[in-house]
């Protein structure tokens, strides 16, 4: 990308598009389309035809999406998969009306069906059963991959997908009920430690494995993509390396500094048993994260406390 090219990072307030941003600002792009959901409704397919109309941006980082935990992706379930078809349909195909010289399309791990082989290559997508919580985030997510490819294929547009594996990172979601994991367990023992609890259930058993990427990493990740990967097939961006629910428990546990006993309820749902993902693809190419879970976390909280702070 050239340093002066306009480009529209969609859904730039949300915890991957900020950390975009960030990224392309520390770079020197400086021409970039911003605009929040309030001004300009991506759902909304007149709307986004206009915005494509009047700025036609060259590059695209599709970042927007209606996203949430385990409580929020079952209980929405139609909310969650007409908001992000819309969403991506509109962006993707305005994108190819109006010539955007290259499309990043942002997924999620979810795709992969629930007992996928592990660590999850990319050709295991469509190989299996999803998981059935959050199937309508997946289905549509599944929808926007295959929209790219198919624009790829019958009209020649460069559009890429990317798997990120689960996220964490600053302007995290912090909902008590919608919220991923890592941020849900951050709030609730800092909540607990501010309270002087002495007990904090944790929904599970502890014992599903999951990976965790920072943002910002996946953030230099799409830029380095964007600059030197070109192909429809989808690419996983991870850091190969997971880690049980229980330790991650504990991890958060002792950066926060609370001092009660963990207490884990497996009445409640535990997920997909294991979500490693298969990052060879993405390393061949030359990219590897560069920031550890235990630093990561410490920088989220280092973030979090000074917004409630700030408030």
């Amino acid at each position: 990308m050239e340093k002066n090219a306009k480009i529209y990072i969609a859904g730039h307030r949300g915890m991957v598009g900020s950390a975009i941003h960030r990224k392309l600002r520390a770079l020197g792009f400086d021409n970039l389309l911003l605009r929040t959901s309030d001004k300009l409704d991506l759902r909304n397919q007149q709307a986004v035809a206009d915005f494509f109309a009047a700025e036609q941006p060259e590059y695209v980082f599709l970042a927007a999406a209606k996203v949430g935990g385990i409580l929020a992706n079952n209980a929405l379930r139609a909310d969650f998969l007409y908001d992000n078809l819309a969403i991506q349909n509109n962006v993707v195909h305005q994108a190819y009306v109006h010539g955007v010289k290259k499309l990043l399309f942002l997924g999620s791990s979810c795709i992969y069906p629930k007992l996928a082989p592990q660590p999850i290559k990319e050709e295991y997508l469509l190989t299996g059963l999803l998981e059935p919580t959050n199937e309508p985030y997946a289905i549509a997510k599944i929808a926007g991959i295959k929209l790219c490819e198919a624009y790829h294929d019958q009209y020649g547009c460069n559009f890429i997908s990317v798997m990120p594996t689960n996220l964490y990172g600053y302007h995290d979601n912090y909902h008590p009920e919608h919220s991923h994991v890592l941020p849900a367990l951050l709030l609730r023992l800092h909540e607990a430690k501010a309270a002087n609890q002495p007990t904090v259930t944790v929904w599970g058993s502890g014992k599903p494995m999951r990976e965790f990427l920072f943002a910002d990493d996946l953030a230099d990740a799409c830029v380095f993509l964007m600059g030197s990967y070109d192909d429809p097939q989808l690419v996983n961006v991870g850091t190969g390396e997971d880690l049980s629910i229980k330790e991650l428990a504990y991890l958060i546990k002792s950066i926060v500094g609370y001092e009660g006993e963990l207490v884990f309820d497996p009445s409640k749902p535990d997920g997909t048993p294991r979500k490693l993902m298969d990052v060879s693809k993405l390393q061949a190419l030359g990219w590897h994260h560069t920031t550890s879970l235990e630093m990561g976390v410490r920088l989220v909280y280092e973030d979090f406390l000074a917004s409630c702070s700030g408030q």
